[in-house]
């Protein structure tokens, strides 16, 4: 089923080709803000910016670029010691973000990723990249996300630390050009229930696959690392339920999905015909714009939702 941006947010998820190129073209201006090899870094962030937060990590450390961990903001343990703390935040603006660059001020250097340059995140952190090209007017993150992502793999490609199996960030781009077009497919569009899974650094895609379909759509949708899909969560599946696999598919599940009646979307393996995995995650973006707009629902204005967590004084 092909499908036509008609709201803001699916304007925005077309951008994202465009976009991941300019932060490409931008890698030599945010040197000093990002993390130098070997340094013990954790990286931070909120929702979704958690999740890339998440992919990175992993991205990070396992090309051999330094030990990398990633929290959510408020769980960030204070009594470990690193040389770097990166925090993503799309507006600058989240509490739990500006509370922690707070308190690590003058004690561990930190850097943001923002899209926006007048926001408090200026003030509170030792250096800021901004990505103001990657900015939203949409409450749900979709291309600052996955562009902020896209800078970092870059960054880490152009240090030779891009882990063996992660594509180009050339080659990514490409394969976004081609997932803006291509068809999300009638019985995955039709379907009431989806699984994301992803293995290594697509775990954290997989989990933000699962938060835009519940954003955007209030769709039922739950994330697993691949592996742990056959411990508990595959007794969901069945008829009109989705297992969709960001990176290679486990050997054996494709055929244990179909065998009780699912749906297999596995868009992003090894074969030269997929999609790289964060490609593939905007054909998830796609369809939890076409599932919120099939339900009546307007993915610009998300029910319950804000586009920043702006948190009243705790102590007041």
């Amino acid at each position: 089923m092909s499908i036509t941006a008609s709201s803001r947010t699916g304007v925005e998820i077309a951008s994202q080709p465009d976009t991941w190129l300019r932060a490409v073209e931008s890698l030599s201006l945010f040197s000093d803000v990002l993390p130098r090899r070997g340094e013990r870094v954790a990286v931070v962030g909120c929702g979704t910016s958690w999740f890339m937060a998440l992919a990175y990590a992993e991205l990070r450390e396992s090309g051999g670029h330094g030990e990398t961990d990633a929290f959510a903001a408020s769980e960030f343990p204070h009594g470990r010691t690193y040389d770097r703390v990166l925090a993503i935040s799309r507006s600058g603006t989240t509490t739990e973000v500006l509370d922690l660059l707070a308190r690590l001020k003058g004690v561990t250097p930190t850097g943001v990723i923002t899209a926006d340059p007048e926001t408090p995140v200026m003030r509170t952190a030792d250096g800021v990249a901004v990505l103001g090209f990657a900015d939203e007017e949409s409450v749900v993150q979709t291309r600052f996300a996955t562009t902020t992502l896209v800078l970092l793999r870059a960054h880490l490609e152009a240090e030779g630390a891009l882990p063996a199996g992660a594509r180009p960030v050339e080659q990514a781009i490409a394969d976004a050009r081609r997932a803006i077009a291509v068809d999300l497919g009638a019985e995955v569009c039709a379907a009431e229930q989806f699984t994301f899974l992803g293995t290594g650094w697509t775990y954290g895609l997989a989990l933000e696959a699962g938060l835009k379909m519940r954003e955007a759509a209030g769709a039922w949708t739950e994330a697993y690392p691949a592996m742990e899909y056959r411990h508990g969560p595959i007794s969901i599946t069945g008829p009109g339920r989705v297992a969709w696999v960001f990176g290679p598919t486990p050997q054996g599940l494709d055929g244990d999905v179909t065998r009780v009646g699912g749906t297999i979307v596995a868009g992003s393996g090894n074969a030269p015909g997929d999609l790289d995995p964060l490609a593939d995650l905007i054909l998830a973006q796609r369809l939890a714009v076409h599932l919120a707009e099939a339900r009546g629902y307007d993915p610009d204005r998300p029910r319950n939702l804000s586009r920043s967590v702006i948190l009243g004084d705790r102590h007041a």
